[in-house]
């Protein structure tokens, strides 16, 4: 019989044929979570990043999308909507939160969810864009077809949290927020984020 491995969630798993209208979600960590996880990007496994220092726990589910990277082209598109401070992307997969009105206790698991706008965030001179989604099939946020139809305590909520949840006592704030968009923005922020991965992948040295 032929082994079977374990997929690797950022390389081994797609992205979905419909991308990026709706895409393939793997969750790191959620709301009730008080350690944040992040994928190893060598192995596949979740790890423990760092403990929660203090009582401000991600708002929503949270975890990446797979086979996407913020290179130099998702750089580039925040640069030219206006976020100068910006010099290059993250080298991570681009990150997505999920809205849900169902309790998911844990996460490494994957679902599938509908773009519907995101935060150009910045953190030292990187950009880290938040894509934010909702989940497939959900009955109460599934009918928002775009950011600007949220409550503004939905929204207010998840700035606060990328803000600050990576503040340290006595240590400066580094993030920020250069503006936040809709549904069309953010689709084409995952187009440039998988073209910065087919860059990754295979012109590396590029």
């Amino acid at each position: 019989m032929k082994p079977v491995y374990k997929a690797h969630p950022w390389h081994g798993i797609s992205i979905g044929s419909d991308a990026p209208d709706t895409v393939t979600t793997f969750i790191e960590i959620v709301p009730s979570d008080t350690i944040k996880y992040e994928i190893d990007k060598e192995s596949g496994f979740l790890k423990i990043d760092r403990p929660q220092k203090y009582s401000n726990i991600v708002p929503t589910l949270y975890g990446f999308i797979p086979q996407t990277y913020c290179g130099d082209k998702v750089a580039e598109f925040a640069r030219s909507k206006g976020a100068e401070k910006i010099e290059l992307g993250d080298g991570d997969p681009l990150d997505i939160c999920v809205l849900s009105s169902h309790h998911i206790s844990h996460g490494d698991i994957l679902l599938q969810s509908r773009p519907i706008g995101g935060f150009c965030f910045i953190d030292k001179g990187e950009a880290d864009d938040k894509i934010v989604a909702v989940l497939m099939g959900d009955q109460i946020y599934g009918k928002f077809n775009d950011m600007s139809e949220l409550p503004e305590g939905v929204i207010e909520r998840l700035k606060h949290y990328f803000l600050t949840y990576k503040n340290l006592p006595g240590e400066p704030q580094h993030c920020e927020i250069a503006y936040d968009y809709g549904r069309e923005v953010a689709k084409e922020v995952i187009k440039k984020s998988m073209e910065d991965y087919r860059d990754l992948i295979f012109n590396p040295l590029k």
